[in-house]
């Protein structure tokens, strides 16, 4: 039965934690925090990804050896969205009333938030079932960058190379990078003029300077992640990650959330007790960071605020 904290608690608990220690006051990242220590809210789970928020204030996050979307409404209650999910992955909301989804059973759907109906939106490429579609990223005019690694897919790979590609409003399908070794986690800068994506089985995190909604230039080395203790070359990678209005990226890495400045600066490195997969903005002012980490979700209030995606409903 899974162990849940209810919203309420997890306020409560927040309240009534102890405050943090010299030590840990000294870790603060200036402008950023965190403020207070980790909340476990729910727990129990196989592996937990995906985390996303929609306008209602609606969390929803995938397990994905469970093959299940759960929500968490506003009041803190847990329930299964849906199920079976095709081990759904990343999340993000379109802008609108659909969640957008990546299947690593093979397609980046839509579904709608009002009756759950699941729509394709592409499935193949150049005739091929694509990998295992894993995170994802809208833009203002409805496009979706995402990526598609080797994570869960059949073997040979369908697609035979691992990639990032985008599916442009009307349907069209690009691949823009097909060079790194696990394309995972992807996401905009807020003026969406930067794309960046993390492998996860290299050190080094990458971004794209976007000239027009699904054209890249040539890609740079934006940082190198600080890596655990005894991890030889190429190194350990990230996996998902998000971005504050400032543009501060969020990477979840082994030792934690890696704060990456807009110029690749390693600001800082928020602690989480379980290894983090993926994280997102939301609550109050959307200035708390939602992780979803192994088997359980966690909450950590942030004095940084994060940006929401516009995203062009349809």
């Amino acid at each position: 039965m899974r162990k849940i904290v209810s919203w309420t608690a997890a306020v409560v608990m927040l309240l009534t934690m102890s405050a943090l220690t010299q030590a840990e006051k000294d870790s603060e990242i200036p402008g950023i925090g965190p403020i207070g220590k980790p909340v476990k809210l729910f727990t129990d789970f196989k592996f937990t990804e995906g985390p996303a928020f929609d306008l209602k204030g609606n969390l929803y996050f995938t397990d994905i050896p469970d093959n299940k979307i759960y929500q968490v409404d506003t009041k803190g209650k847990l329930s299964v969205f849906l199920e079976p999910s095709n081990h759904c992955n990343g999340l993000m909301l379109d802008g609108g009333n659909n969640l957008l989804a990546c299947e690593m059973d093979g397609r980046l759907v839509s579904i709608n938030l009002k009756n759950k109906k699941v729509t394709p939106l592409t499935s193949e490429y150049q005739g091929k079932r694509y990998n295992a579609p894993n995170d994802l990223v809208i833009d203002r005019t409805g496009g979706i960058y995402f990526t598609d690694p080797h994570f869960r897919a059949p073997e040979p790979l369908p697609q035979e190379k691992v990639a990032v590609y985008y599916r442009a409003a009307d349907g069209e399908v690009t691949r823009l990078a097909d060079d790194l070794k696990a394309p995972n986690g992807v996401i905009l800068s807020p003026d969406e003029k930067t794309l960046y994506v993390i492998p996860s089985m290299q050190k080094e995190m990458w971004a794209y300077p976007i000239t027009a909604p699904g054209k890249v230039g040539k890609g740079r080395v934006l940082c190198t992640l600080k890596q655990e203790p005894g991890y030889k070359e190429p190194g350990r990678g990230g996996d998902g990650l998000t971005v504050d209005t400032n543009g501060n990226l969020y990477i979840t890495s082994g030792l934690g959330l890696q704060v990456i400045s807009p110029e690749g600066k390693l600001l800082g490195i928020i602690e989480v007790p379980e290894k983090p997969a993926n994280v997102t903005f939301g609550g109050k002012d959307n200035s708390s960071l939602f992780i979803t980490a192994r088997n359980s979700l966690y909450r950590i209030d942030t004095k940084a605020k994060g940006h929401r995606f516009p995203g062009k409903s349809s």
